[in-house]
């Protein structure tokens, strides 16, 4: 079964409320098995447009990617995110096994 991902593109407002949602997100994402794979990590735009963070989390599969994202423990997070960041973000399929 293939893995799966979250990739995320974000625009901070504000650092200091986001760090809380980062505190927040620290329990869904254990629970669901997450791995950061890229965490804001410098970055190059190379064609089109992205916002300034970019992050790609793996978990085992996709039912297990859209269920964390689901959870009541994800939802109070990202409630947190909500209005000081602009977020876009995808759940994929992985490729293969």
């Amino acid at each position: 079964m293939p893995k799966a991902y979250w990739i995320a593109h974000v625009d901070v407002r504000d650092a200091a409320v986001y760090d809380t949602y980062r505190a927040a997100n620290a329990a869904p994402f254990a629970k669901y098995g997450a791995k950061f794979l890229i965490r804001a990590g410098a970055q190059q735009v190379h064609e089109g447009a992205a916002k300034p963070r970019t992050v790609v989390i793996e978990f085992a599969d996709l039912a297990t990617a859209q269920a964390c994202y689901d959870s009541p423990e994800y939802k109070a997070a990202k409630a947190l995110r909500d209005p000081v960041s602009d977020a876009d973000l995808v759940i994929v399929e992985g490729y293969g096994d």
